[in-house]
């Protein structure tokens, strides 16, 4: 039974930081995905999707890696920092990248994606 509410526990723990972690990146982001998103623009879709899947694969590696609950929410944490951090180092280096998004620039969106993706890969495969 106690490997079930583990289970469990993990579970809905990823999936609320998962679902955490988009809320505080549209919230920080300039820019109103969710709205733009319905509106049918694909750049900041593709931007948001490669940022969520990037922070899924940190929460996946870090419950695959920590043997304990508190290390997990830790790692978790730090995975959402490097995410978050990863969007503004690159809205400085690409000036204008929010207004791009914003524009339907489906460059750059796939650009922003790609990069938050790698950035979860690199940093999933940290915690090993």
């Amino acid at each position: 039974m106690d490997a079930a509410l583990n289970y469990l526990l993990h579970l809905i723990s990823g999936l609320a930081m998962v679902a955490a972690f988009a809320a505080l990146y549209m919230a920080v982001t300039p820019f109103r995905e969710r709205a733009l998103i319905r509106q049918g623009f694909v750049a900041p879709a593709l931007s948001l999707a490669g940022a969520v899947v990037g922070f899924s694969l940190t929460v996946a590696s870090s419950i695959l890696h920590n043997d304990s609950y508190p290390l997990f929410v830790a790692w978790c944490a730090a995975g959402l920092s490097v995410q978050v951090l990863a969007y503004f180092v690159l809205a400085r280096l690409l000036p204008g990248l929010p207004d791009q998004l914003a524009g339907n620039n489906v460059a750059a969106g796939a650009t922003l994606g790609m990069v938050s993706l790698v950035v979860g890969i690199v940093n999933a495969a940290c915690m090993s």
